[in-house]
């Protein structure tokens, strides 16, 4: 098996590999839930993302309170993982260079990544980016702590191709709350909820705008909120939408009862799982030449075009927790 070439050396090219992330990004603020949140995720693995709240989670006045708060939880046991992010104040915020240095120092080698909200344009995102680096490297530390921004303003989404194309960052999210407040009162409040906010036409643009930017840079798509908690089914259906319609390969979730529904609706089917094993192993078995391969009766003609979509299928399995059979994970998923 030493012999065989892993699909990443073969069916890319450089600068073509996006960003890995687990498929569900959870967000929370409160201390308590905070607390508990990184315990489910130390429970259930790195199927998710925990992303602590120093914007609408800190009280207004303590951010910087708030931001010593989260470097203490990124730096403490509770981070098992290492996927665990921290969201700040928009970087024209008087707080927003305290909470760098509040946060950044202690945490900031620990920190998954770093959300930017609110950039009204590339310029935005640009400062916060130069400004993280010049903290890290106050505190001695060299790593290029990754950036995700926040597009929830007419300026980001005119910028949403310069924001995504920009070298810090490796994921945008859709900011549907401030999107829709943004437009003063033009789209109706219906346009927040499901299904309004897969049906509003300004809206939906923006969704797909920043979708096709995002893939177009190789970067990760990540999709609004359902604030219908309760509403599980509510939720499913947003999900798969989000993934199936929209290209979204991300989403975040509000409230712990919503990780377990996202994770499942951004898995592949088992059955796509099993085709996309047989199609890679047969390839790879093959160098990577086309192959035939034989499914739901129709015989079809695979390459390495294809081969990049399966070969897609079968990470977003691993990266979903997905039960992949032991000699899978080890021949693919398990370095020497």
């Amino acid at each position: 098996m030493s012999s065989l070439r892993h699909p990443a050396e073969v069916l890319f090219e450089e600068g073509d590999a996006v960003p890995e992330m687990p498929v569900c990004d959870h967000y929370c603020g409160v201390e308590a839930r905070m607390r508990k949140s990184l315990q489910l995720q130390a429970e259930l693995g790195p199927v998710f993302d925990v992303t602590l709240d120093g914007e609408d989670g800190a009280p207004v006045g303590g951010e910087v309170e708030h931001a010593h708060l989260m470097a203490e939880l990124v730096d403490s046991p509770l981070n098992r993982h290492g996927r665990v992010g921290a969201r700040v104040v928009p970087v024209d915020h008087p707080a927003f260079q305290p909470m760098l240095d509040a946060l950044l120092p202690r945490a900031g080698q620990r920190l998954a990544y770093l959300m930017i909200p609110k950039p009204r344009d590339a310029a935005d995102l640009d400062a916060a980016a130069r400004a993280v680096d010049a903290t890290l490297a106050r505190s001695g530390i060299t790593r290029p702590l990754p950036l995700q921004a926040l597009v929830e303003t007419h300026g980001a989404l005119r910028d949403v191709r310069a924001l995504a194309e920009h070298p810090r960052l490796e994921s945008l999210s859709f900011g549907l709350m401030d999107f829709v407040s943004a437009h003063r009162g033009a789209i109706p409040q219906s346009a927040m909820g499901v299904p309004g906010q897969f049906e509003h036409p300004l809206v939906l643009r923006a969704k797909l705008e920043i979708a096709a930017a995002c893939h177009a840079a190789g970067k990760v798509p990540s999709h609004c909120v359902v604030t219908e908690f309760k509403d599980l089914d509510g939720l499913r259906q947003a999900a798969r939408r989000a993934a199936r319609e929209l290209g979204y390969t991300r989403m975040w979730s509000i409230h712990p009862d919503q990780i377990r529904p996202i994770v499942e609706a951004f898995s592949p089917a088992a059955d796509e799982v099993e085709q996309a094993l047989e199609i890679i192993v047969a390839a790879q078995e093959a160098d990577w030449a086309p192959i035939p391969h034989r499914h739901a009766g129709r015989e079809q003609l695979h390459d390495r075009a294809s081969f990049r979509y399966f070969w897609q299928v079968v990470q977003r399995a691993h990266r979903t927790g997905a039960a992949l059979p032991a000699d899978m994970v080890q021949r693919f998923f398990v370095t020497a």
